[in-house]
């Protein structure tokens, strides 16, 4: 009984292996590992919260519970764009943290198998702060992959955990 119990978990790991949900952004294709999303949802009411950097939009409740919201474009030093009916919120859980990241609008589940994806460009010297984790083609497409710990978890994402948590 254990065994299969075993076997059926490294089943439903090795079901997301590989897979990423695509999204556009500003006329660019990315994408993030499908295990860190919980559901997509479309634009809501977004409450505004003082005292968050920029990229944080503010807080909607999903279900009764409270959760920051980013908007991607605005992470990346991007220009803002009118919500339209396309955008949506991709809520991901990170280590038992959940957040909504606002994209122009969601492609679909894609298979990217590790031999085709390329590192990351190096865009400094160190290169900590890149968001890339890897460039993931598919046929002659390129899709920018996210590395959604280091989209959520630097040092401004922690503190806004941090207070998310104390609510």
């Amino acid at each position: 009984m254990a065994e299969e119990a075993t076997l059926t978990a490294v089943d439903n790991e090795d079901t997301q292996k590989d897979k990423y949900l695509t999204f556009h952004l500003a006329g660019e294709d990315y994408g993030i590992e499908i295990q860190f999303v919980i559901e997509i949802i479309g634009i809501q009411s977004i409450t505004d919260v003082p005292d968050m950097p920029a990229f944080i939009r503010g807080v909607i409740n999903l279900r009764g519970k409270v959760i920051p919201v980013m908007d991607v474009r605005a992470r990346f030093g991007l220009e803002d764009r009118e919500y339209d009916d396309r955008t949506c919120i991709i809520v991901v859980n990170i280590d038992g943290t959940e957040v909504g990241l606002v994209v122009d609008e969601v492609s679909e589940v894609a298979d990217i198998p590790e031999a085709n994806v390329e590192p990351a460009p190096r865009t400094s010297k160190n290169n900590d702060n890149s968001y890339i984790q890897g460039m993931g083609k598919i046929n002659n497409d390129v899709k920018i992959l996210l590395d959604v710990h280091k989209l959520l978890f630097s040092g401004e994402m922690q503190d806004i955990a941090a207070t998310m948590e104390e609510q």
